[in-house]
């Protein structure tokens, strides 16, 4: 009895092997979800790191250009009284410096700075603005001394062929060494290089105002002040244009219309540049500032908004035209 007993108690035993043969199905049936977690979290963790397109830009940089022309102005102003109450002549080279940067600064700033960020390292700006500055001054002032010497005032015809060519080199330096770094920022290195040579150009004419026959500090004042508020019609619109389109040629893929482009935008620099020395006509300059600053305003806005489209990647959105080498139009 009790081996009968033994027995029959051992009768459930062969049931628990089957649980191992059906414990695997469940687990094996689960475990190809579990990757998916982990996917999910490396591409949040990617996604937080990567720039966003629509990233808070400090403030203070994004309206740089602003605050540049508020504190321009005020600098010139105290400078300039300042130089007054004192009869002080070291001042000079403070006021010219000030006076005649502080409209051109402003401009590069509102072209450099979107709602994202810069569109130009700024290294390469400030050296483009300060060697497209000297070469250009130096180069342009040898070249119109020698065309005045064979042309004699005639030459005045000249002086735009001579200066829209000269502040190109740097800028051609520019796009030979650093063209990956300034994608579609040709209007900025444009903008740095004329602000560069506009700045040594009103100086020269302060200083010429101050020392002439009846010239003086108010001679310098009015100088400063008219060239200040020209200055965004003149140099800094007409290379930042022909900058644009040169930048927009080698971006392309698209290649006559960017030969066009280059070849309208150099053109037209050189003939407003020409107009502008030939004529003494108020309305004529008004027509061609006009002119000048529309243009400027536009492909600032255009530069703007392609920075934008191709930081949008980041974002997941897929690559940009412009991150392939393209340009679309």
């Amino acid at each position: 009895m009790a081996s009968q007993h033994f027995s029959a108690a051992q009768q459930p035993a062969p049931a628990p092997p089957r649980a191992p043969d059906s414990a695997p199905k469940p687990t094996h049936t689960a475990s190809p979800p579990a990757p998916a977690p982990a996917k999910a979290q490396a591409q949040t963790q990617a996604n937080a790191q990567a720039p966003r397109d629509d990233a808070p830009y400090p403030w203070h940089l994004r309206f740089a250009w602003l605050l540049a022309l508020v504190l321009g102005v005020l600098a010139y102003v105290a400078t300039f009284v300042l130089m007054l109450l004192t009869g002080n002549p070291m001042m000079v080279p403070t006021v010219l410096l000030v006076g005649a940067a502080a409209i051109p600064l402003t401009v590069l700033l509102l072209a450099q700075s979107s709602r994202i960020g810069p569109l130009v390292p700024t290294r390469i700006v400030l050296v483009t603005a300060a060697l497209g500055g000297l070469f250009t001054i130096c180069a342009a002032g040898l070249e119109e001394s020698i065309a005045g010497l064979l042309f004699g005032r005639a030459s005045i015809l000249l002086v735009g062929i001579i200066e829209e060519s000269a502040k190109l080199v740097v800028p051609l330096l520019v796009l030979a060494l650093a063209h990956r770094v300034t994608r579609g920022g040709g209007i900025v290195i444009g903008i740095a290089a004329g602000t560069g040579f506009a700045v040594l150009e009103t100086m020269g004419y302060g200083f010429a105002a101050l020392l002439a026959r009846n010239g003086g500090l108010g001679a310098l004042d009015a100088t400063l002040i008219l060239r200040g508020i020209l200055v965004p019609a003149g140099h800094v619109a007409w290379t930042g244009a022909t900058c644009a389109a040169l930048w927009y040629l080698v971006e392309t893929s698209h290649k006559v219309r960017g030969v066009i482009a280059l070849v309208a935008a150099y053109a037209g620099a050189i003939i407003l540049h020409t107009a502008w020395d030939a004529t003494a006509s108020g309305a004529l300059h008004l027509l061609i500032g006009m002119i000048s600053v529309g243009a400027l305003l536009w492909l600032i806005v255009a530069a703007h908004r392609r920075f934008v489209r191709r930081a949008a990647p980041a974002t997941g959105a897929g690559p940009a035209p412009e991150s392939r080498g393209e340009v679309r139009e």
